[in-house]
């Protein structure tokens, strides 16, 4: 559980008027109550604090049904990508990174099959052309392992030529370079420099520790799963099912492999959308690091393979832009085009605003389907920006 100064005792005394923040919970339940769902939880935040934190359903948690609370943690997948990039924000911020650097100027091994011409950015913006170079549980557990394999790996495609989405080659990539130019175990860095200055380390893992387990809810799927689409072959329905597993739980996988709950899910995202500034006045980074980051740096010739609209994305997150296709990049139609954050596989929902400062995390353990997903993702995300207005 977060700590009481985080949490506030009631929406308006952060800001949120309270018929929205019930028209938002109203929606979350709907899915639990009707079936489509055994179980989800969704949290508002604003000013520094939750303002709002609703949990619905059920879940096998440590081998066990039980119901979903404030403490039930969720595996979050690629919303964990906005985490780890932000860490690697601060390296940018400590004149530690650049971004035109190329990548196997800091990791040699990197530099072998033509992938010695990406940049930094190039890769960070998943323009670089590996989505799908393999990384195994064999090779993860150790820098030599996870060198070795990126010298294996090739590019699918000339570089910056379009983009294709990286379900977790990059941030592999992203993880050694924290490692390399720091010193230090990469997600005790994101911890000690990310979460645990917000005030959400013990709601917030990548590398979950195992007698933790039991506070996890194992995920389902509702629905008879299908392959992913647009290119996510990764992303395979018994893959997903490996999440459930504690050697995947405590990898900490960078790419996808963040375990949270909502409330801390939202929090993450309000000193990003507040100065850099938590509401105690800890400073995680500068507001002109997060506004450099968060600069959409894709051009219009790289569009999502689903839906063909420019991706517009920024250093590890999506940017919702023109309100007329920020609905197809997870922030639903009435978020700020400022507004930046990364979803996750199954429907998770992360993302901040710094035009209203709103902030908002929504988990659930249930695979539904893609289109259900995106459907309830765009209806969240919509109730959760009217929050802030």
């Amino acid at each position: 559980m977060l700590p009481p100064e985080l949490l506030s005792a009631h929406p308006q005394d952060a800001g949120v008027p309270i018929e929205r923040w019930n028209a938002l919970v109203a929606r979350v339940r709907r899915d639990v109550d009707d079936g489509t769902l055994p179980g989800a939880t969704v949290a508002i935040a604003r000013h520094g604090r939750v303002a709002g934190f609703a949990t619905f359903g059920n879940a096998v948690q440590g081998g066990e049904s039980k119901p979903v609370t404030s403490d039930t943690l969720f595996t979050i997948f690629s919303s964990t990508k906005a985490v780890v990039s932000a860490a690697v924000w601060t390296l940018i911020e400590d004149g530690k990174l650049s971004l035109d650097e190329r990548v196997c100027d800091i990791i040699p091994e990197f530099g072998t099959n033509g992938k010695d011409v990406l940049s930094v950015e190039t890769a960070f913006l998943m323009i670089g052309g590996f989505p799908t170079a393999p990384m195994g549980p064999n090779q993860w557990g150790t820098r030599e392992g996870r060198r070795a394999a990126f010298s294996r790996w090739r590019l699918n495609w000339e570089p910056e030529s379009k983009f294709e989405y990286h379900p977790s080659s990059l941030h592999w990539v992203l993880a050694e370079i924290i490692e390399e130019r720091t010193g230090q175990e990469w997600r005790q860095y994101v911890r000690e420099r990310i979460l645990e200055p917000i005030g959400i380390g013990a709601d917030f893992y990548l590398g979950l520790p195992k007698p933790l387990d039991f506070r996890v809810a194992d995920v389902v799927h509702t629905v008879p799963p299908v392959p992913p689409p647009g290119g996510w072959g990764e992303v395979t329905p018994n893959a997903i099912l490996n999440f459930n597993t504690p050697e995947y739980r405590s990898a900490g996988i960078p790419g996808g492999g963040g375990i949270a709950t909502a409330a801390a899910l939202a929090m993450f995202y309000q000193p990003l959308i507040n100065g850099g500034v938590t509401a105690d006045g800890t400073r995680i980074m500068k507001q002109e690091t997060i506004d450099f980051c968060t600069k959409p740096r894709t051009k219009d010739h790289h569009v999502d393979m689903l839906f063909g609209k420019p991706i517009n994305r920024a250093l590890g997150v999506m940017v919702a832009g023109n309100p007329e296709t920020m609905i197809y990049r997870g922030f639903g139609s009435e978020a700020s085009p400022r507004a930046f954050g990364h979803g996750g596989a199954g429907g998770q929902i992360g993302w901040g605003d710094p035009e209203t400062g709103i902030s908002i995390g929504y988990c659930t353990h249930g695979f539904a389907g893609d289109e259900v997903q995106r459907a309830r993702g765009r209806e969240i995300s919509t109730l959760a920006a009217l929050c802030g207005k």
